[in-house]
């Protein structure tokens, strides 16, 4: 049975970007309900960027469970999704540090992070989450300046600012990095082509980092998620491709972003992975990540 004979995944549903998660149906999944916490990372202090929904909210509320205090970034449009990360984190017993930044000025990713240290004490884990997309048909010729800045500046440059901001940081931790890069890295879409590029870059970053920082005690891994339903989705794929979002995965179906937290949380807490660095560790329902 080809993708598009199976019975649907999703409703039809399309919002304006960056999306809000009430919109969407069904909701997404973030470990409310399931996610049980083990004192992992207990009285650390992670940042999260685009921590307001999708993969990100579900890493902030596992941390939090996990005994980590949590500061997340956020776009002003965001907002409502950022007030229930917050609430997320504080129910766990942490202290929640909401960021509304911009992280496609340098500026704000060395505020994200002087804000993190100075509000809550240290920096010993930095996520970077946040990410831009725009599933397009037009080809190389059409990409407009905007469009190319956005997402090299969203996906690449924010990272590399945000990593150069919080290494002095780290180093006194002996912290951790972590990217999120995407199956699109390994196996990309043509209609992605500029993100796909931005991914396949982080993977090189992220080796190359660990090999650097690696002597002086911080580690540096990347979480690569296949297809997962995230606001993300609904605002900024055609309606059809919606529909049968996650399909064609082996497992025949989109994940969850409560599927992808632990993936964070285990190459976060040292008492897991203080072997692991430079790994790019995938979660994308059966698709290869080599």
């Amino acid at each position: 049975m080809s993708v598009e004979d199976r019975e649907p995944q999703f409703p039809p549903q399309q919002q304006e970007p960056p999306g809000l998660t009430d919109e969407m149906r069904p909701e997404p999944d973030h470990g409310e309900q399931s996610y049980v916490g083990h004192g992992r990372l207990e009285g650390q202090v992670a940042l999260i960027t685009g921590g307001d929904s999708g993969i990100g909210r579900a890493i902030a509320l596992a941390y939090a469970r996990e005994g980590a205090d949590v500061a997340f970034t956020y776009l002003p449009e965001e907002s409502p999704d950022a007030e229930v990360t917050t609430a997320l984190v504080r129910q766990a017993g942490r202290t929640p540090l909401p960021l509304e930044l911009d992280l496609m000025d340098r500026r704000a990713c060395d505020e994200a992070v002087d804000r993190t240290t100075r509000e809550l004490g240290k920096l010993d884990i930095l996520v970077n989450n946040a990410g831009y997309q725009m599933a397009r048909d037009d080809s190389i010729e059409e990409f407009t300046d905007d469009r190319i800045d956005r997402t090299f500046k969203t996906n690449l440059y924010a990272l590399m600012w945000l990593v150069r901001a919080a290494v002095p940081h780290l180093r006194r931790s002996r912290g951790c990095v972590i990217n999120n890069t995407s199956i699109q890295a390994f196996s990309p879409s043509t209609s992605l082509l500029d993100y796909a590029a931005t991914k396949a870059a982080i993977n090189n970053l992220t080796v190359n980092l660990a090999a650097e920082l690696g002597p002086e005690g911080v580690r540096v891994n990347a979480v690569a998620p296949g297809p997962i339903w995230t606001p993300l989705q609904p605002a900024t794929q055609p309606v059809g491709k919606v529909r049968n979002f996650g399909a064609d995965t082996p497992l025949g179906r989109a994940g969850q972003p409560a599927e992808v937290a632990p993936a964070f949380v285990f190459l976060a807490a040292p008492s897991d992975s203080s072997y692991v660095s430079g790994t790019v560790l995938g979660v994308t329902g059966g698709k290869a990540v080599f």
